[in-house]
């Protein structure tokens, strides 16, 4: 017998809006000299699936690293936080790393919020069942820009929480946008914990990214599916490979779809074309050191004032709090 709660998780919430938000960011995308389309759109159902295979890989170091954080220094991030906040998650998924910190710090509330509705709420399920309690409100929405929050969250102190390092996914520009965008969702006073990927080895890292079972080139890949099934593509999945690039200028692995041979497509009734070698940039993963990712908070109207390490020095979580003094008009 379904809970009330996993009643209301059966329904969906209307598309259409991120339906044309994708259309376009593809389009635009395939239509520039480096073709390129935002990585925010591998996580339709089947994405998120992979995504989550792919954090249980070996060679997918980051997701061990941030859960030690939050499990072995939960007592001092507790403190740092505080009890009584309403969580508000950003980009949760599947909330595996929710609960350790849900029991670090007794919350008021918690909102997830994520782009792939099903797969959310789908992930809410076991937490209902963990807190009968806590009040959960799941809201699905492009986080990117600023969100009206629930009411549950209303006149309480919050807490933003933004683990798994996807501010790296963004260029420097692009994650002070959406840094701002968070200050602007979870307003005065709010605190944000967030997870940064740490500059390493570069074996370490391009192995994270290609690793041996091809699940990364799977999730690589079915981005193309995703907008062949959705945009009534035509792009040919078996001309294109999976790359890795490490760019040590810019501190980011890169990660590529390369045609193996010339192919042409439509998409939307609009005409493509790559020519073998040719590359569509499908996401970035910005690495930092403490200084760098002092400097990306800061630039984002969040004033950094703790910071954690797991114990091999891979992963850092920091904390920030939204100081008023911080905003500019």
């Amino acid at each position: 017998m379904a809970t009330q709660f996993e009643q209301d998780l059966i329904e969906e919430r209307p598309a259409g809006r991120l339906r044309d938000q994708f259309r376009a960011d593809v389009l635009t995308g395939l239509r520039q000299r480096q073709k390129v389309v935002p990585a925010r759109w591998f996580y339709d159902l089947r994405g998120s699936e992979l995504f989550e295979e792919i954090t249980r890989l070996p060679e997918y170091y980051p997701t061990r690293a941030e859960i030690e954080i939050l499990a072995n220094q939960c007592g001092e991030i507790g403190a740092a936080v505080g009890e009584g906040r309403a969580v508000v998650e950003f980009g949760a998924g599947s909330a595996t790393k929710t609960p350790l910190l849900l029991d670090c710090i007794a919350p008021a509330a918690y909102v997830p919020i994520d782009i792939s509705g099903a797969f959310l709420r789908e992930a809410c399920k076991p937490l209902a069942r963990r807190y009968p309690d806590l009040p959960i409100v799941p809201v699905e929405g492009d986080f990117t820009h600023p969100l009206d929050l629930p009411d549950a969250v209303d006149g309480r102190p919050v807490l933003g929480f933004f683990p798994g390092s996807t501010i790296g996914n963004l260029a420097p520009a692009e994650a002070v946008d959406l840094l701002r965008a968070m200050r602007a969702t979870l307003g005065d006073g709010s605190v944000l914990l967030i997870g940064m990927d740490m500059i390493k080895d570069r074996q370490v890292l391009v192995e994270a990214y290609d690793d041996g079972a091809g699940v990364t080139a799977a999730f690589n890949l079915n981005l193309v599916t995703r907008i062949n099934r959705e945009l009534g593509g035509t792009i040919p999945i078996d001309a294109l490979r999976h790359k890795i690039v490490w760019n040590v200028e810019r501190a980011r692995i890169e990660m590529h779809l390369e045609a193996s041979r010339d192919i042409a497509f439509d998409i939307c009734a609009q005409h493509f074309s790559m020519r073998a070698g040719e590359t569509i940039h499908t996401e970035n993963s910005h690495k930092y050191d403490l200084a760098s990712a002092t400097q990306l908070l800061l630039a984002g109207h969040w004033t950094p004032f703790a910071h954690f390490h797991d114990s091999e020095r891979r992963f850092m979580v920091l904390l920030a709090r939204a100081d008023a003094g911080l905003m500019t008009a």
